[in-house]
């Protein structure tokens, strides 16, 4: 039960961390006119990167991929961060953040159907009825606010990125019991920097001298490096490899939850009894469709 406890916590902070990443991302684009997307996804992962790959290194905790998993790892980060990153953050400089959490949410609608097509895993009633419960409380926690407008190129790059999550999950499947959750990680965002880097070097190279470095946008970055792109994967692998694709991938729907939180805390949006009302059916669907994995 303790472990289960765990499990839950850990894989709740990596929503939470999720959650900020999108008002965070918005936020650099807001304050910094020469940031650019393959640039910020470019540094997010290089801090990352430089973290955990010597940290792991040290602890012995990061084993070598073996030679029959190359090629799945080439494709969980081709998957994410690569195209992921591009469509999401993409999305998110066209349209608000708390639009963007709000697309995303509804990755777990789809992961079910996904693991039914490619693996036969029974799609469990409570499970859909749990996803259904969460994304009708993320719709009612942001009716009526002032970042639900947007552009239909940032809503396709959106669903793009939507189409990405379903794919990466199923691949994760292949690797998740044979590494430890944070050596896949680590492993992705390595192999996912040396995708990016020929990127930046082209198209990017010469706004890192304008960039302005401040605190402020250091700090951003930093959480976006280590919360958001070390310890949230981590944490969402760990979930994966204890609860399964499909229980781990109903917490999703929280997002907007607290990107909504993070929006009201810097004074973006107003808090409303309805939005509060939101919240509460958001965590029930989740406890819902949890059952089955609790009943078990």
């Amino acid at each position: 039960m303790h472990n289960k406890a765990t499990t839950y916590l850990l894989i709740t902070l990596s929503v939470i961390f999720w959650g900020l990443s999108f008002i965070i991302t918005k936020e650099l684009f807001l304050t910094e006119e020469h940031m650019t997307v393959t640039l910020l996804i470019t540094l997010r992962l290089a801090i990352a990167t430089a973290v955990m790959l010597p940290t792991l290194a040290a602890i012995g905790k990061l084993p070598k991929i073996k030679r029959g998993d190359i090629k799945w790892f080439l494709l969980l980060t081709l998957c994410e961060p690569f195209i992921y990153h591009l469509c999401e953050t993409t999305g998110v400089r066209l349209v608000s953040g708390s639009l963007a959490s709000v697309v995303i949410a509804t990755i777990p609608l789809f992961v079910p159907f996904g693991m039914w097509v490619a693996y036969r895993e029974r799609i469990h009633p409570l499970m859909l009825a749990g996803v259904v419960l969460s994304l009708v409380g993320v719709g009612l926690t942001l009716v009526g606010g002032e970042g639900l407008t947007g552009n239909l190129s940032g809503m396709l790059f959106l669903a793009g990125a939507v189409t990405i999550a379903v794919v990466y999950t199923l691949l994760l499947v292949k690797v998740v019991h044979r590494y430890n959750p944070l050596a896949i990680t680590t492993w992705q965002n390595l192999i996912g920097l040396a995708y990016f880097l020929p990127l930046v070097m082209v198209m990017d190279g010469g706004r890192l001298a304008h960039l302005s470095w401040s605190p402020k946008m250091l700090l951003m970055l930093l959480t976006l490096g280590i919360a958001c792109s070390t310890l949230a994967y981590a944490f969402y692998n760990h979930g994966v490899r204890r609860l399964g694709a499909s229980q781990a991938c109903i917490f999703n729907n929280a997002i907007p939850v607290f990107s909504l939180i993070a929006a009201v805390a810097i004074g973006q949006e107003n808090f409303s009894w309805v939005k509060m009302t939101g919240i509460g059916i958001v965590v029930a669907g989740v406890v819902i469709a949890q059952l089955p994995t609790l009943k078990r």
